[in-house]
C-alpha cells in the first residue's frame, strides 16, 4: 500500500531526515534493496561455519538477501544510527587492565535499545503517515533477518570496517542501527566510502584472534560471541584470552583511530546502571537468580540468564590475581546446582592453585 505522495520526494526525505534527528536519531539514510555482493559474502562465511552455534543466521536466507522478500513491496530502507557511548576510551582500558573488574560491553551497561529504537521507529513512520497518509512499511531492530550493516553503508552512514563494524569517518562506530523498510520512491544516498586504509589495529588487539583477515570473523572465537551467544562450555583454550570480559567485548572498537571523533551519547536510557563500568567480579558473580533478574530488568544482559551470567564470571575470576577473596567467592558456586557453572569454576579455582576434591 503506497500513499498518494503529495510532495517532491527529495523535499520528503530531508523532512524525515529532520523528524529522525527530532525523535533522537544521530543520522538517516536511504538506500535501494541490492544487497547481491553482501549477499554472496554471507553465504560462504556460513558455509565455512564461522556462526558456530548461531543457526538462526542460516535460516530464512531469501529474506535476508531481498528485502523485498521479508517485506514486499520494499523499494527503499531507511537506515538509522543512534549513539551509545557513555565512557571515554583510557577508562575502559583502566578496565580491562584491572584483573579484579568486570568488564562489560559498552551498549550493554544501560537499558536495551531494542525496545527504544523500535517505538522511535514506529513514530517515525507515523510522522511520515501523518503528512502523507498511509504507506507501506515495517521496522526493524535486530528483529528480522536483515543485512544491516551492509544496508547501513549503502545509504550513507559509514563503511564494513575490518572488524565488521560498521564506521562512520565523523562519529566513529559506537552506535546502533535500525531500519525502516518501506514502498516509497525517495531518493537514495550515496553509498559511504572505506577510509581503513592500510591500519589493522583491529586484527591485531582482538584477545582471540577471531578476526582471522580483514572483514573476516570467525565467531566461534569472538569473545561477544562466546559470552552471549554460546550456550554451553566456553572452550578451555580461549578461556585465559577473555581475561575479565564477562558480557562481550570492545576492544576491536576502542582501538579504532576513527573512534576519536566519537561523541558521548545524550541518550538518558543508555546511562550506566548497577555500576557495569566499575563493578568488582566479585561484586556480580553474588548476584543470586532474583538479584540478577531484577537488576537486569529491560537489559540487553537479561537474555544471557543467570547461569551463563555466572560461567562468564567464573571465567575472569579464574584469569583474575589471585586473593584469598576471589577464593573464597569462587567457592560459594563450586557445588552450583549447573554443571555449566561448576566447570568452569573449578577451572577457574585451578587456576589459582585450588584443586577440587
Amino acid at each position: 500500500m503506497t500513499a498518494a505522495v503529495h510532495t517532491d520526494p527529495a523535499q520528503l526525505k530531508e523532512r524525515i531526515r529532520a523528524w529522525a534527528a527530532d525523535l533522537g536519531f544521530a543520522r538517516l539514510g536511504v538506500s535501494d534493496v541490492e544487497l547481491r555482493d553482501d549477499a554472496a559474502h554471507l553465504r560462504r562465511w556460513l558455509a565455512q561455519g564461522m556462526h558456530g552455534d548461531m543457526e538462526w543466521m542460516a535460516r530464512h536466507g531469501a529474506m535476508r538477501e531481498r528485502p523485498d522478500a521479508l517485506r514486499p513491496g520494499t523499494l527503499r530502507v531507511l537506515s538509522v544510527r543512534m549513539d551509545y557511548a557513555t565512557s571515554e576510551t583510557a577508562d575502559d582500558w583502566a578496565a580491562l587492565a584491572d584483573g579484579q573488574r568486570a568488564y562489560v560491553a559498552r551498549y550493554a551497561r544501560g537499558r536495551d535499545y531494542h525496545k527504544l529504537m523500535r517505538g522511535r521507529l514506529q513514530k517515525l513512520a507515523e510522522r511520515i503517515a501523518a503528512e502523507i497518509g498511509p504507506f507501506g512499511y515495517r521496522a526493524f531492530v535486530d528483529s528480522a533477518p536483515v543485512l544491516e550493516r551492509a544496508l547501513a553503508r549503502n545509504a550513507g552512514l559509514g563503511w564494513i570496517g575490518k572488524h565488521t563494524c560498521l564506521i562512520d569517518r565523523d562519529h566513529g562506530s559506537w552506535f546502533f542501527l535500525g531500519e525502516i523498510y518501506t514502498d516509497l520512491p525517495l531518493p537514495v544516498d550515496a553509498p559511504a566510502s572505506a577510509h581503513c586504509g592500510t591500519c589493522t589495529r583491529c586484527i591485531e588487539v582482538c584477545p582471540t584472534q577471531a578476526i582471522l583477515a580483514p572483514h573476516r570473523l570467525d565467531a566461534r572465537r569472538c569473545i561477544a560471541y562466546l559470552t552471549i551467544e554460546h550456550e554451553g562450555a566456553i572452550p578451555e583454550e580461549l578461556r585465559a584470552p577473555i581475561g575479565n570480559r564477562v558480557f562481550g567485548c570492545d576492544d576491536c572498537q576502542l582501538i579504532c583511530p576513527w573512534n576519536k571523533f566519537a561523541k558521548v551519547a545524550a541518550e538518558p536510557d543508555f546511562r550506566v546502571r548497577n555500576r557495569l563500568d566499575s563493578a568488582s567480579l566479585i561484586e556480580l558473580f553474588a548476584w543470586t537468580e532474583d538479584e540478577f533478574l531484577q537488576r537486569t530488568e529491560g537489559s540487553a544482559i537479561r537474555r544471557l540468564g543467570h547461569e551463563r551470567w555466572l560461567r562468564n564470571i567464573a571465567v575472569g575470576l579464574g584469569n583474575a590475581p589471585t586473593t584469598a577473596d576471589v577464593i573464597d567467592a569462587l567457592r560459594t558456586h563450586a557445588d552450583h546446582p549447573s554443571a555449566l557453572v561448576r566447570e568452569h569454576v573449578a577451572w577457574a579455582l585451578a587456576r589459582h592453585g585450588q584443586i577440587q576434591d
